[in-house]
C-alpha cells in the first residue's frame, strides 16, 4: 500500500511486490520491487484536466494481483518437444503457463491492458533457453524442417507487439543462459557478445573493464534507452534502436560492426571491418528484421571511452516552440560537433515537466515569470555533452552561445540533474496511475527539420480531439537534417477497443503527414499495416524477396511482423 502522504487527498498507490505468478508480475515495468508516485503538484494537475475527483482515485481498477491461468493447451506433438529438449536440455526447456505468457506479451499498452484484464490469446507451446549459438543453429533447422513457428524474448520492452506469438510454435527466451561476452578486442575498440546480454550489465562491463575484461581504462557502449534497464543488446539490433545518448553516440545502426544470424537457409556472419564497400550492406539489411529473417545470435559493437568526468549539463527554457527548434536545428548543422543527450519539449510537455523535475514554484520559475515566458508557450531544452574534455567543452559553449541568440534562459544543470535522476524509472508510474483508469503510452516518429512544425501540429491535433488528453511531446535523438518527434499520451481509457481506434487513429496521422511511422520502436505487429504505405509497394517488394529467400516456409516470427502474411485489407495506404 502507498506510503507516500500528499499535503491534501492521498490515492491507495500499489507499491508493493507484485505476487509471484501474478498477471502484475508480468505487466508490471521493470524491477518487480521497484515503484514511482507522481509528485503531488503533477497529480493535482492530472485530476484537473481530467475533471477528476478524489472519489475517483478511492478506487483502484484491475490490478491483476491472481495466479496465472488459462486453458490453452500447449499443441506442438510430444515428438517434436522430446527433439527440442534432446537439443537444448531438460532444464532448458518448459510447457509451464505462466512462463508461456510471459515471454509472449511486451509493453505495449494493447499487451498491459489485456493482461490487466486477464486477456490471454497468443502464447508460445514452449519455452526454450539456449546456451550457445550452435544450440539455436539446430533449433532453427530442426523448425524449419518441422514448419514450427519460432519466436525470440530478449529483454521484454517491444511496443510494438514486436515477439507476440500469433501462430504459436516455441520462443527462445534469451535472458537465462545467452548473455556473454564472447570477444573484447581493446586494439580495435569493440566487444563481442550474445545477443541475450542486458544492457545493463553490458555497460557494468565496460564501465569496469579494467577489472572485467583486463583493459587499460574503462569504456561504455553509448546506448541508453529508456527501457536500458529491461532490454537486451539483441533487441536494439533487430529494431534499429535509438539510445537517449544517440546525438553523440549514435543510433545502433551506427554502433553495430558484424552480426551472427541462425535463418533456416543456414548460418549468416558478417565481416568486422569498418566502411567497407563491397555491395549492398547485408548488416543494414539484418538490421531492423525483427526475427523475421532469422535469430540473432552474436553482434559485435563499436565501444567509447568512458569520460564521465567530461560530461557538461546545461538546460535552457525558450519562449517558443518556433525558436527552441530553430536553436536545435542551427546547433545541429553548426559543424562543431553534437551534444550527447539533446531534447526540447513542446509547451505542453513543458508544463508537465516542470512539475516532475521540481521546477515549480521554485526561483527559477518565478524569474521566468518576471522574464515573460508564459505558461503554455515555454519550451524546455535540456541535454549533456560528452567525450573528451575540451571537445565537450567547446560543444557546450558553441551551444550556450547559440541558445542565448534566441533569447532563451539558462537555467544550470539543475534541470538536467533531475531529469537524470529519473530517466529509467519514470515508466513506474505509468502502473500507478493505470490502477486508477488512467492510460500513458507513446508514438514517435523520424521527420526532416523542413516538415517538423507541421508534423507536430497534425498529429497533436488528432491526439487532442480526443476529450481530456494531455499530449507531450519532445525533440531528440537529432541530426543536421531533423529529428525524433516522440508523442507521450496521457487520458482516462480502460475499453480495449477503444484504445486500438485512438492508437490507429495516431498512425494515420503520422502517416499523413509525411513522417516515417518510426524512428527507433520498431514496427512489429501493431505497426504493420502501415509499413508498406509508408515506404511505397516498390521497395516493400524488396522487404518481401528477403523474406522468402532467408525464410521460405515463414516460420520465423510469422503472424504479421514487419507486414508479412497480412492480408491486403488489413494494410492501410493513407499516401497513395
Amino acid at each position: 500500500m502507498s506510503t507516500r502522504k500528499y499535503k491534501d487527498f492521498s490515492p491507495d498507490w500499489y507499491i508493493d511486490e507484485a505476487p509471484p505468478r501474478s498477471y502484475r508480475s508480468i505487466y508490471k515495468w521493470g524491477d518487480p520491487k521497484a515503484y514511482k508516485i507522481p509528485r503531488e503538484n503533477l497529480f493535482k494537475y492530472v485530476k484537473e484536466l481530467f475533471k477528476l475527483s478524489n472519489d475517483d482515485f478511492k478506487e483502484r481498477k484491475e490490478l491483476g494481483l491472481e495466479e496465472v491461468k488459462y486453458d490453452i493447451p500447449v499443441a506442438l506433438e510430444k515428438k517434436h518437444l522430446d527433439a527440442l529438449k534432446k537439443i537444448v536440455g531438460k532444464d532448458n526447456i518448459t510447457t509451464d503457463d505462466y512462463a508461456r505468457l510471459s515471454v509472449a506479451y511486451g509493453q505495449t499498452m494493447y499487451d498491459l491492458m489485456r493482461l490487466r484484464k486477464k486477456i490471454v490469446e497468443n502464447v508460445p507451446n514452449a519455452v526454450l533457453y539456449p546456451e550457445n549459438k550452435d544450440q539455436i543453429v539446430q533449433i532453427v533447422d530442426y523448425c524449419n524442417k518441422n514448419l514450427i513457428p519460432v519466436y525470440v524474448y530478449g529483454g521484454g520492452s517491444s511496443v510494438t507487439r514486436g515477439m507476440e506469438c500469433i501462430k504459436g510454435g516455441i520462443t527462445l527466451d534469451m535472458r537465462k543462459n545467452f548473455n556473454k561476452v564472447i570477444e573484447f578486442n581493446e586494439i580495435n575498440q569493440t566487444i563481442t557478445v550474445q545477443a541475450g546480454m542486458m544492457g545493463p550489465e553490458l555497460e557494468r562491463i565496460l564501465n569496469n573493464a579494467i577489472e572485467t575484461l583486463n583493459a587499460k581504462e574503462p569504456y561504455t557502449c553509448g546506448h541508453f534507452p529508456q527501457s536500458f534497464e529491461y532490454s537486451s543488446v539483441g533487441g536494439w539490433v533487430v529494431t534499429r534502436g535509438a539510445g537517449q545518448n544517440s546525438t553523440y553516440y549514435g543510433k545502433i545502426e551506427d554502433i553495430v560492426l558484424s552480426q551472427e544470424y541462425a535463418t533456416p537457409i543456414g548460418y549468416i556472419k558478417t565481416d568486422n571491418t569498418p566502411r567497407k564497400a563491397t555491395g549492398p550492406d547485408v548488416d543494414h539489411i539484418m538490421m531492423g528484421s525483427e526475427g523475421c529473417f532469422g535469430i540473432l545470435t552474436h553482434v559485435t559493437l563499436r565501444i567509447f571511452k568512458y569520460k564521465p568526468e567530461n560530461r557538461k549539463r546545461f538546460s535552457f527554457m525558450f519562449k517558443n516552440w518556433e525558436d527552441a527548434m530553430s536553436a536545435c536545428r542551427e546547433i545541429m548543422q553548426g559543424e562543431f560537433g553534437y551534444p550527447s543527450v539533446f531534447r526540447v519539449s513542446d509547451p505542453e510537455e513543458t508544463q508537465v515537466a516542470m512539475k516532475m523535475y521540481g521546477i515549480s514554484d521554485t526561483i527559477f520559475d518565478k524569474i521566468l515569470t518576471m522574464k515573460g515566458f508564459k505558461e503554455g508557450e515555454k519550451c524546455l531544452l535540456l541535454g549533456f555533452t560528452d567525450g573528451e574534455k575540451a571537445f565537450s567543452k567547446n560543444v557546450a559553449r558553441k551551444l550556450k552561445r547559440i541558445c542565448r541568440k534566441y533569447k532563451a534562459m539558462y537555467l544550470t544543470g539543475y534541470v538536467t540533474k533531475s531529469w537524470e535522476h529519473g530517466r529509467f524509472s519514470d515508466p513506474y508510474m505509468r502502473d500507478n496511475l493505470q490502477d486508477f483508469g488512467i492510460m500513458i503510452d507513446t508514438l514517435e516518429c523520424a521527420v526532416n527539420w523542413d516538415n517538423m512544425a507541421q508534423v507536430h501540429r497534425d498529429v497533436r491535433k488528432y491526439i487532442k480531439s480526443r476529450p481530456n488528453t494531455i499530449c507531450m511531446t519532445h525533440i531528440s535523438h537529432m541530426y543536421p537534417q531533423g529529428a525524433n518527434l516522440y508523442f507521450i499520451f496521457i487520458t482516462p481509457l480502460e475499453d480495449l477497443d477503444e484504445f486500438k481506434k485512438f492508437h490507429s487513429g495516431i498512425l494515420d496521422a503520422i502517416q499523413k503527414s509525411g513522417a516515417a511511422i518510426s524512428h527507433h520502436h520498431g514496427v512489429g505487429k501493431m505497426f504493420a499495416p502501415w509499413l508498406e504505405g509508408y515506404i511505397g509497394r516498390e521497395q516493400y517488394s524488396i522487404f518481401r524477396a528477403l523474406k522468402n529467400h532467408f525464410d521460405p516456409n515463414n516460420i520465423m516470427n510469422p503472424g504479421g511482423t514487419l507486414g508479412f502474411d497480412l492480408d491486403e485489407k488489413e494494410k492501410r495506404f493513407l499516401r497513395e
